[in-house]
């Protein structure tokens, strides 16, 4: 649900809003967290915390990264990896502030005492968020197909696509495994965490080199390290190895994660770039809710892990070699037009 609302979002953003869409994503998001707190069916947790909070999360994410392109050129980078380290940082504090607060009150309370933190969170961003260029009022049609006709385009958004279908697959599945290997099942959980702080340094760092390099010159061998991590996960069998393996998933899916919408930016005209984002984020939509259904499918065909590290880093070897065609691509449209 994080990516579903990016074509809705992106037309919204060009055409000049960004404040009311934001405040209104908030609002659903505080009141979803408060209302997990009364859920006591499955399909209550599916509906708030999948649904409810994932359609909300996507529309303050979409346009935190698609308002970066209006105030960052050189720096935009740098700009992306800042706030998506600032979601791995979120991603340390809460696991360990949800395991903390089960350990001295009740689960409606932990969630009300989340709902009341991300209340004070949010209205710093409402605060704070604001654009730097007017809307465009004539947009044309919502889905601007020309846009996936420049090849470039076209390729990245696939490589996006495969890339998803894998890319949380250690994330998915690493505490699972660890467990169903013996570990103690509260150091399985810490995995996660470790995870999230190493994912910081890959964001930050894969910022800084993509706008020296060029993020696609980044995110090709960050993905290549990422299907070596996932080929090598399953093999993992004690505890110096699963802490291994978060490091370097963190790091290296850290560093995908912060630059993924950043070439959108110099595919058109900065006064469009929500369009372009949005109808990118929406069909990569496909691969985020396939890919970790697909994998568990695999370990229950199978009863092995090893599958899922098969599946999921050839998977990704793939998306790195569509990246490579989508960068031969941007720099031949370079050379033509004579910015190469």
């Amino acid at each position: 649900m994080l990516y579903a609302p990016g074509l809705a979002v992106g037309r919204l953003f060009d055409r000049g809003h960004l404040r009311v869409p934001v405040f209104v994503a908030s609002a659903v998001f505080v009141l979803c967290m408060f209302l997990t707190a009364e859920c006591t069916e499955y399909w209550q947790f599916l509906l708030c915390q999948g649904v409810g909070m994932g359609l909300a999360t996507g529309v303050v994410f979409d346009m935190g990264n698609m308002v970066l392109a209006h105030w960052f050129k050189k720096r935009l980078g740098f700009a992306l990896a800042c706030i998506l380290g600032g979601a791995s940082i979120g991603g340390c504090i809460f696991p360990v502030t949800v395991k903390a607060l089960l350990q001295r009150t009740s689960f409606p309370w932990t969630m009300r005492i989340l709902g009341f933190i991300t209340f004070g969170l949010l209205v710093v961003t409402n605060l704070t968020i604001a654009r730097r260029l007017p809307g465009t009022k004539d947009l044309g049609p919502l889905v601007n197909v020309a846009a996936f006709k420049n090849p470039a385009c076209s390729f990245y958004v696939a490589s996006l696509v495969v890339n998803t279908l894998a890319l949380f697959t250690v994330l998915t599945y690493l505490t699972v495994s660890a467990v169903d290997d013996n570990l103690n099942a509260n150091l399985a959980f810490d995995l996660l965490t470790i995870a999230n702080a190493t994912s910081t340094l890959g964001r930050v760092a894969s910022g800084l080199l993509a706008d020296r390099y060029g993020p696609l010159n980044v995110l090709i061998p960050a993905t290549l390290m990422t299907a070596v991590v996932t080929y090598a996960w399953p093999f993992a069998a004690n505890v110096p190895a699963f802490v291994m393996i978060s490091v370097l998933i963190g790091i290296s899916t850290g560093a995908i994660l912060a630059i993924i919408v950043q070439p959108f930016a110099h595919m058109g005209p900065v006064e469009d770039v929500g369009l372009r984002i949005g109808m990118a984020l929406t069909v990569v939509t496909a691969g985020v809710i396939a890919g970790p259904p697909i994998s568990g499918a695999i370990v229950d065909d199978t009863g092995s892990f090893k599958n899922v590290g098969y599946y999921g880093g050839s998977t990704l070897l793939l998306s790195a070699a569509l990246m490579v065609a989508a960068r031969h691509f941007v720099g031949k449209t370079a050379r033509v037009s004579g910015r190469a």
